[in-house]
């Protein structure tokens, strides 16, 4: 289920979520930013945004794939664009990289965030990729980008 976490433009969501049209065009969601790599692409129409950013919750992301991600959220809510952000089961990366965007967009702690976000749904944050998307986050706001 689609669930909203920020400023009326982000939403987090999983694979079957980001795949199904009519619930996309009733969020009227403009972006897709994917990140299960254990998914197919998603079909989507003509006129959506689609990013796909293939993560695993263990080790081994690169970290410019998760820089991208993040940046990609940031833009995008900066740009006032309703983006759901997904991954297979919408419990894991999603919140992750949604939590490291959302503390870039409003200057608090990605953990602070994370845990705003993990109070309003289900959640199942791996504490490897956590920790990744943190550091990754941290690299951006140090500028050493």
């Amino acid at each position: 289920m689609i669930r909203e976490i920020y400023s009326a433009h982000l939403f987090l969501g999983n694979a079957m979520d980001a795949r199904d049209l009519r619930l996309l065009y009733d969020y009227r969601i403009r972006a897709v930013v994917d990140l299960a790599v254990d998914e197919p692409p998603a079909q989507l129409s003509r006129d959506m945004i689609y990013c796909r950013f293939p993560l695993n919750d263990g080790g081994g992301n690169a970290n410019e794939i998760v820089d991208a991600a993040i940046r990609s959220i940031i833009t995008l809510v900066d740009n006032h664009i309703r983006t759901l952000v997904a991954c297979s089961a919408g419990m894991s990366r999603s919140l992750a990289v949604a939590a490291a965007a959302m503390a870039m967009h409003t200057g608090k702690t990605p953990d602070a965030c994370l845990t705003s976000i993990a109070a309003s749904g289900p959640h199942d944050v791996s504490p490897i990729l956590w920790s990744h998307v943190k550091a990754v986050h941290n690299h951006i706001v140090g500028g050493s980008s």
